[in-house]
């Protein structure tokens, strides 16, 4: 007996103790989250001051850049904290089958209760000591932002119309602003005296990673066009039958500036792949007997062998980090709506941006079929829709969507238009298109045949138009596609 009272004792005092345990890092999260809400509205108002103003030091675009980082990893904790939050047991929520998918971050933060060591797919470590480290990391910035705000105060503001965040987030580039300004000081930069080689800057990435946009705001500003007489662009699958005078009437003239007084030129050369070391080595020879000192060639492509024909450090571009990712597709999805006034929705749309695998023609896709329809069952449908094609497409599972493979997508439709065995159909390639030939692409978008809005079923294989970049350099993303029978859809 006595050893039975003994043992109900012991459980009984460790269950008190946990219990305490447990109510403490409760309180302790709780005094963390509202510290860290107040830190993050002091580093976001600086961030924004930083992005309006022409900064030229790299110094402080480094130190801004790593702002900007800790800012988006905050509110990426923030909104998966405020997930955790949400209940759980709604008839609305079971549509989404949350318990049974590995992305959901309300799912990973839901147990911090009972487990305090959890093992965080997103973090990797314990959810309370990210978020103290986040915290102090913030602490620190904030406590070091006075002289880094009266430096800001001295360069001067870049001309913007007074429109909502909201309104001019998708039009501007994103997340590239480290690589912008490595590039422009690079182009800027003055050769050495006696040097008869010109400047190349590579810069690779995956395919639509924004590789064209980047040069695109590169060449862009200000600086460069004064700086500059002509700028050039070329855009081939290869330079192997160029010689330097068919190479010059293949390019299009991006900028020319006749009175600026010097004969400096900015080559930007767009490849896909790879080039022969000969041919590349040839062209070179020959361009710098008729380029004027001072000037450089940008050369973007897939391939990273292009990396050995720089004559400075390359710019590699790669996918967004999940939380600056996440922050980019919550502006885009929400707008002017607040996402604390919609836990639900929010912890929908943070699933959908971990499926995404950080493709950028994605984010838009998926962005404007939430934002037609603001209903959890609605929103529930489109990741319902996002997990089949993650499975039916079991090969695209690397880091970033391939998008040049066939693709099998499943419709979002709920009406019977077509007959029930037509309602998957396949992407097999995109291909994109310049903003002069916007006249020519397809009426019939992805959001249109994901939602079956179109008044006529196509026949056979037809072109969708996938996305209209809202940036320069304005490409039209033209998918070819069909219908596919399938007699059994997947419930």
């Amino acid at each position: 007996m006595e050893a039975i009272i003994s043992a109900l004792l012991g459980d009984l005092v460790g269950r008190a103790i946990s219990f305490v345990a447990e109510k403490r890092n409760e309180q302790t999260a709780v005094e963390d989250l509202q510290r860290l809400r107040q830190l993050l509205l002091r580093v976001s108002a600086v961030v924004e001051e930083a992005d309006g103003r022409c900064v030229t030091n790299r110094g402080m675009i480094h130190q801004a850049s790593t702002m900007r980082e800790q800012m988006f990893r905050g509110y990426y904790l923030l909104d998966a904290f405020r997930c955790r939050e949400k209940k759980t047991g709604d008839e609305e929520m079971s549509l989404c089958s949350f318990v049974q998918s590995k992305f959901n971050p309300a799912k990973r933060f839901r147990r911090l209760s009972s487990d305090t060591q959890i093992g965080s797919i997103e973090f990797g470590r314990d959810v309370s000591k990210e978020l103290k480290h986040v915290v102090l990391v913030l602490e620190s910035m904030v406590a070091d932002m006075k002289v880094f705000v009266i430096i800001l105060m001295s360069y001067p503001r870049m001309y913007r119309q007074p429109y909502g965040a909201y309104l001019f987030f998708d039009k501007c580039m994103f997340g590239r602003q480290m690589e912008r300004e490595q590039a422009i000081s690079f182009l800027l930069q003055a050769d050495p005296l006696g040097a008869g080689s010109l400047g190349v800057l590579p810069i690779v990435g995956p395919r639509f990673i924004g590789k064209s946009t980047l040069v695109e705001y590169v060449c862009n500003d200000e600086r460069l066009r004064s700086h500059f007489s002509s700028i050039l662009l070329y855009s081939g699958n290869g330079l192997k039958d160029e010689t330097v005078m068919t190479f010059r009437d293949h390019c299009v003239i991006k900028h020319q500036n006749i009175a600026s007084g010097n004969e400096r030129s900015l080559v930007v050369i767009e490849l896909i792949g790879d080039v022969d070391e000969g041919v590349w080595k040839r062209l070179l020879h020959s361009a710098e007997r008729c380029m004027t000192s001072g000037s450089k060639i940008i050369v973007t492509s897939r391939s990273e062998k292009m990396l050995r024909f720089g004559t400075t450090e390359a710019i590699k571009l790669s996918c967004l980090s999940k939380e600056a990712y996440w922050y980019f597709f919550k502006m885009l999805v929400f707008g002017s709506t607040d996402p604390e006034e919609h836990p639900k929705l929010t912890s929908i749309a943070m699933e959908a941006a971990l499926g995404m695998r950080g493709s950028f023609i994605f984010v838009y896709i998926v962005a404007a079929l939430l934002r037609e329809n603001l209903s959890i069952q609605f929103w529930c449908r489109v990741l319902r829709n996002n997990r089949k094609y993650l499975e039916k497409n079991a090969l695209l599972a690397g880091e970033y969507l391939h998008e040049d493979k066939p693709r099998y997508v499943w419709s979002l439709a709920q009406t019977r238009r077509v007959s029930e065995d037509l309602n998957l159909f396949v992407l097999h390639d995109i291909y994109q298109k310049g903003h002069a030939a916007q006249g020519e692409v397809p009426t019939i978008t992805l959001v249109d045949v994901l939602s079956r809005t179109w008044s006529t079923v196509p026949l056979g294989k037809f072109e969708i138009l996938g996305w209209r970049s809202p940036i320069p350099p304005y490409y039209n993303y033209v998918y070819a596609c069909e219908f596919v029978r399938h007699k059994n859809p997947t419930p």
